[in-house]
């Protein structure tokens, strides 16, 4: 089963130039089984979720994409943003505590954008520091392949979750239509609600695929 797990629609991300009804149609179109919405910073109610999923007869799933202090993450289970979400080590503990679950997203970004060479120094180092981080640590996958990552940068994201022993996973990072249906997350079983969504990502039975 292909699901993206990684999209933006407007107007809740203000950065996206598509909105849900396109990028499901798009997602149809491209083959996908089902997409998550995960908004930078805000959620989508679950009655309205629930509303796109029955007009389109397709799977629609929540989430969000929350900037802290340390990474981008992308999380399920919660429903609403609050105060101190900035904080890496605070989200993990309302994910835990909803049972939810914790995706580091696009890891290369803050770190490698500069770094031309995967077998240079600086790019050792900084894989070596990024593993030490409290947060990936935690985390309960990696999205090793982005739709809108260079081949370098997604590697980078590979070798993190190889090393932290983490699942991989992938998501377009879609803002428009053009890049949705390029990059997924195939998972084992399928999945028809977001509780069965959440426990196959922890129990770490799918994988990033590249369409």
């Amino acid at each position: 089963m292909l699901i993206d797990i990684h999209t933006h629609t407007v107007p809740l991300s203000d950065d996206s130039e598509q909105t849900a009804n396109e990028l499901i149609e798009r997602a149809r179109a491209a083959g996908l089984d089902g997409v998550c919405l995960t908004e930078h910073d805000a959620f989508w109610k679950r009655d309205d979720i629930a509303a796109l999923s029955r007009r389109h007869g397709f799977l629609v799933l929540p989430g969000a994409e929350l900037n802290t202090e340390d990474d981008h993450l992308l999380v399920f289970g919660l429903e609403k943003w609050i105060i101190g979400m900035s904080r890496a080590a605070f989200v993990r503990e309302l994910v835990d505590r909803a049972g939810g679950a914790l995706v580091i997203a696009h890891p290369f970004r803050r770190r490698i954008l500069k770094v031309s060479d995967p077998d240079n120094e600086r790019y050792r180092k900084e894989l070596d520091r990024t593993c030490e981080n409290p947060s990936f640590k935690t985390a309960d996958a990696i999205e090793v392949l982005n739709g809108r990552g260079n081949d370098r940068q997604n590697e980078f994201s590979r070798e993190l979750a190889q090393r932290l022993n983490l699942p991989g996973v992938g998501g377009s990072d879609a803002h428009e239509p053009s890049e949705v249906g390029h990059v997924a997350t195939e998972f084992e079983k399928k999945i028809t609600d977001l509780d069965e969504f959440i426990e196959e990502l922890k129990t770490g039975r799918c994988r990033a695929v590249r369409l």
